[in-house]
């Protein structure tokens, strides 16, 4: 998920500018109000209008628990702890990515995306990846039907670390996936590494049909007729996407991308778009060995470490309790703080931290959600408390 591997490496200017030069404090007057701290390892979250009241939260133990009304409620909406990999210490393997479907209210069905063990027989195999179709229980919109189960996809993790892990659906309808490179550092595998290897589905945004099971390729996605080309791929050259977001208004569709250990970047990702990874990292080489990629795509945004060190990508917020932030991106990192980026003039964009930024130590931002009304939660681990928080950005 966020566990960083630190090599020395060599970077130079590749692209344009960084972005990072001047960093300002926001004025926006933002808090967080707390909704619940009785999670654990929160790792996603989702609604859906056919419940309004109530707010989704995955554990990456493999809970997905309920917000009904402001309240956590006792019993799991479902549970597969025993089917997902126990969590160790700081792994990233687990249930990562939670997803309702656009007909739910019809259907009731929803889709996870879940690490699980290898097979006995796989070698060189450190789990698999599956991504999960469950319905609701009939009559009963706080319980899943754990005997509804239908894997659409499954594939292998060589190690335990970026997994990506995330899932929405688009407005065209369609399943989005991401997936990191398949772990470890510098992406050593194959020639020139998973992510710019189109034969297979690490290091990617993947886009499916799910409505016929296990799933279906859409027909405009961008490697259909390449030669050896997975047809689930809509983008590639990642290294690990942990979370992406669509702008509601525009559609457009927001990564966080986390790099090796010098650069972590924002991307708006676009259909067949080659991010960079492994010969880029952000702005800058990485591999300058590696073959340059044809025509590579730019973060919008990248800051260096110190200032953190394993992005987590949020939302544009689109909600009205803050009209400060409309329109802005906000995201953080893991170690503790968050900043909104702002739209500018010739595609520049603008980071500001904000003030619910806390210091390295207090606690460690694992993700971000969008309620239906467009406002942004924060999903945390307290550290001191060992305990995982949901948190409500309000004015």
């Amino acid at each position: 998920m966020l566990k960083k591997l630190i090599i020395p490496i060599f970077s130079t200017i590749l692209l344009s500018a960084p972005s990072f030069a001047q960093v300002a404090t926001s004025p926006s007057k933002v808090k967080l109000q707390l909704v619940t701290d009785q999670l654990s390892h929160p790792t996603a979250f989702a609604v859906t209008k056919n419940a309004p009241d109530l707010l989704f939260v995955c554990e990456q133990e493999g809970r997905i628990r309920v917000i009904q009304k402001g309240k956590l409620t006792p019993a799991p909406f479902l549970d597969i702890t025993k089917d997902v990999l126990k969590r160790e210490g700081y792994d990233e393997r687990g249930l990562l990515g939670l997803a309702f479907h656009p007909d739910y209210a019809t259907n009731g069905k929803f889709y996870v995306y879940i690490s699980v063990p290898a097979l006995p027989a796989e070698k060189g195999v450190d789990h698999r990846t599956e991504i999960r179709e469950y319905t609701v229980q009939k009559n009963n919109p706080v319980k899943a039907d754990p005997a509804s189960m239908q894997k659409v996809l499954v594939f292998d993790q060589p190690q335990s670390n970026h997994n990506g892990g995330d899932l929405k659906f688009g407005a065209d309808g369609f399943l989005y996936i991401s997936s990191g490179d398949g772990g470890g550092a510098d992406d050593k595998h194959g020639t020139y590494g998973n992510a710019q290897n189109l034969s297979n589905l690490l290091g990617k945004i993947l886009r499916i049909n799910v409505n016929k099971l296990p799933y279906t390729i859409p027909a405009d996605n961008p490697f259909i007729k390449t030669a050896d080309a997975r047809p689930e791929i809509y983008a590639y050259g990642l290294r690990n996407p942990w979370r992406f977001s669509f702008d509601r208004k525009t559609n457009q569709l927001f990564a966080g991308d986390v790099g090796q250990n010098k650069y972590e970047e924002v991307d708006i990702i676009t259909k067949g778009g080659n991010y960079g990874w492994r010969p880029i990292e952000g702005f800058h080489d990485f591999r300058s060995d590696d073959p340059k990629p044809l025509k590579p795509i730019a973060p919008i945004a990248e800051y260096p470490h110190p200032e953190g060190l394993s992005i987590t990508g949020g939302f544009v917020y689109r909600g009205k309790a803050i009209p400060a932030l409309a329109g802005k991106y906000i995201f953080g990192d893991m170690m503790g703080p968050i900043w909104s980026l702002s739209p500018g003039a010739n595609d520049k964009w603008t980071r500001e931290k904000l003030s619910i930024s806390r210091d390295a130590g207090y606690w460690h931002v694992y993700s971000f959600g969008e309620d239906l009304s467009g406002e942004v939660y924060l999903l945390t681990v307290l550290l001191e408390e060992n305990k995982g928080a949901l948190y409500k950005l309000v004015p």
